[in-house]
């Protein structure tokens, strides 16, 4: 290996970094109230930190401490977090074309990292992606992702148990918040909560079913209803049309 060549991915590298900064600075807040979170939930610090350190996925730890506050058991959180994040195939597909010809063991490792705004940063650069850029744009949003984590759990420990407890309640702002943008761009985005809350609220007062597998099996009941009536219409659409 020549010393150009090092240079050349060191810089790959450090310009990764550069580009994840705005995402590294973004995920703090979200960071720390995910810590704040799970120490209201119950988890202990090491606990808060290995989820940060081994799932890496925003939505997907958010919908995790909601279903372990529920008492939900092991398979279905592993289930939900498995539809949150199946998007994740259609964006590694897409990054996969961008990105340069590299050993498969290098792809497997910045994959990991693949997230909303990784993803975002990484499809907007110009020109093709390397897997030195991609280390350096993970490595920072994802040092800043655990580290806010476990401060975020620090500084919840140092709080009365009353506002502890109350910290629950942001759990389901922040879900609110982050579909109340949604809601409004898109009318698709509309049914499908009305119809996931539908579904879930018979499958909970049915007792049959439990709170996780009520929750997967509304989220899948209402894509799929949502997605044949959209293909009829669009069938009608292009009949009439035609």
């Amino acid at each position: 290996m020549t010393t150009t060549t090092i240079v050349k991915r060191e810089s790959q590298f450090f310009h990764g970094m550069q580009a994840g900064l705005s995402i590294a600075i973004g995920y703090m807040p979200v960071a720390l109230t995910f810590g704040l979170l799970s120490k209201s939930t119950g988890l202990g610090l090491s606990e808060t930190v290995m989820m940060s350190l081994m799932v890496f996925a925003g939505a997907a730890q958010y919908i995790s401490l909601s279903l372990l506050a529920a008492g939900t058991g092991v398979i279905e959180i592993i289930f939900t977090t498995f539809i949150v994040n199946i998007r994740h195939f259609l964006m590694s597909a897409a990054l996969n074309e961008k990105a340069e010809e590299d050993s498969l063991w290098k792809k497997a490792i910045y994959s990991f990292g693949l997230t909303d705004e990784t993803f975002s940063v990484a499809s907007l650069k110009e020109g093709r992606v390397t897997a030195g850029y991609m280390f350096g744009l993970i490595f920072i949003s994802y040092s800043s992702w655990v580290i806010n984590s476990g401060v975020g759990h620090l500084i919840g420990a140092s709080l009365p148990t009353t506002v502890q407890e109350s910290m629950s309640i942001a759990l389901y702002a922040m879900f609110i918040g982050l579909l109340a943008p949604s809601l409004k761009q898109h009318r698709k985005v509309v049914y499908l909560a009305v119809l996931a809350a539908i579904f879930n609220s018979l499958c909970v007062a049915s007792n049959v079913i439990s709170t996780g597998w009520g929750i997967v099996l509304a989220t899948i009941a209402s894509a799929v209803l949502v997605e044949i009536i959209y293909l009829k219409n669009e069938d009608k659409e292009v009949k009439t049309d035609g």
